[in-house]
């Protein structure tokens, strides 16, 4: 009887996995919605979506910033469901991500920074009669999450932000932290602060953040690595969350994505109130950038000191950076398929599910452009 009952259970189980097999075969994520596949190599686009495969197929190898990791995972899944093609993102940050592109192993890389003229002249060697250019596709808040027992709501600025990164304010109860929030329970605690081990554009944008807002608090020059003294370095964006989320007195730089169950800095800008890490407020930080690159690289300028009411001043934006001419003629198809998607209002409407800040329009239709242009 035993067998009986174990046999059917077999059955059962195997008539839901086939059929579950069978559901993801015909549909794509829950992100977006149903989505049909439309096979390897089809220009057939998928059902509420723009994704038109245009001859792509075989697989990509990307790398570069963590950052925007969790946008990449969700785009790879719709794509990759439509056209067949897989992708591997290593995401091993925006340091990793440029120099694995000016070496030609990957047919894109994803950076929170845009190419320096050095980045550029590399990537001269790597795409024939070209070079890397700058395409913004992600924008997002860079959260300062903290883990302080009983302090739910915390104010910052600039100013005490910079000291307490350059070890300079080493207890949460002091005066300058108390004074922005007088009505907070502060303890008697070390502050644990964490930043980036590896060459990150996050920590880039975030110490520019530091240096226009605070400069005579932040004297250092900014990069991709981090400089102050003092502190305790994680890896990637996700082991400075995890570091913050498990040491009491941490505090910690990241996007927002990775500030899940986590307190994070409301900042006093100067304007009429301060300022939480929404998408909102990066887009209306984002829509003041300039478009500062030349020809098809399309790099921005961001207005970090800003104090407009509800912008939120520390954000970044990040690249993807490919070749505008010379892409290895075995990629380019699924290269260009893949930006074309996630530049597209489609594309960009996942980024608000994943607490990214989608490009303004303004600057979304040059990429667009551009990425039509790729050869």
């Amino acid at each position: 009887m035993k067998l009986q009952r174990k046999n059917r259970r077999a059955l059962a189980l195997g008539a839901l996995a086939v059929s579950g097999a069978l559901a993801l075969t015909a549909c794509g994520s829950d992100d977006t919605g149903g989505k049909d596949n439309a096979g390897g190599g089809s220009s057939t686009a998928a059902s509420n979506s723009s994704i038109k495969c245009d001859g792509a197929k075989g697989q990509l190898l990307a790398d570069g910033s963590s950052a925007q990791k969790n946008a990449i995972d969700a785009w790879v899944k719709e794509f990759s469901q439509a056209c067949g093609v897989q992708i591997n993102y290593k995401g091993g940050g925006s340091g990793a991500g440029v120099t694995a592109f000016g070496q030609g192993q990957v047919a894109f890389a994803g950076s929170d920074s845009a190419l320096k003229p050095e980045d550029v002249a590399a990537s001269k060697k790597v795409c024939s009669g070209g070079q890397g250019i700058d395409l913004p596709m992600v924008g997002g808040p860079i959260a300062v999450g903290y883990n302080v027992p009983g302090v739910s709501d915390l104010v910052l600025d600039a100013p005490t932000l910079a000291k307490i990164f350059d070890d300079k304010i080493q207890n949460w109860n002091d005066p300058a932290i108390k004074k922005l929030n007088p009505n907070a329970k502060l303890p008697d605690l070390k502050i644990q602060a964490f930043h980036r081990s590896d060459e990150s554009g996050t920590t880039d944008n975030f110490t520019k953040y530091l240096k226009a807002a605070a400069p005579s608090d932040w004297t250092y020059s900014g990069g991709k690595a981090w400089q102050a003294k003092g502190g305790q370095a994680a890896p990637q964006s996700s082991g400075v969350a995890q570091q913050v989320k498990q040491t009491n007195g941490a505090i910690g730089y990241f996007e927002l994505s990775y500030a899940k169950d986590l307190s994070t800095v409301a900042i006093d800008t100067g304007a009429s109130a301060p300022v939480k890490a929404t998408v909102d407020g990066a887009t209306k930080a984002i829509a003041d950038a300039k478009v500062v690159g030349t020809g098809s690289d399309l790099s921005l300028k961001l207005n970090y000191a800003t104090k407009a009411d509800g912008a939120y001043p520390m954000v970044l934006v990040t690249y993807e950076i490919a070749c505008d001419k010379g892409n290895k003629a075995d990629t380019l198809p699924a290269t260009k398929a893949f930006l074309r998607y996630i530049a597209s209002e489609d594309g960009q409407k996942i980024l608000t599910e994943k607490d990214y800040a989608p490009i303004p329009e303004a600057i979304i239709s040059k990429v667009r452009t551009t990425i039509e242009g790729l050869s």
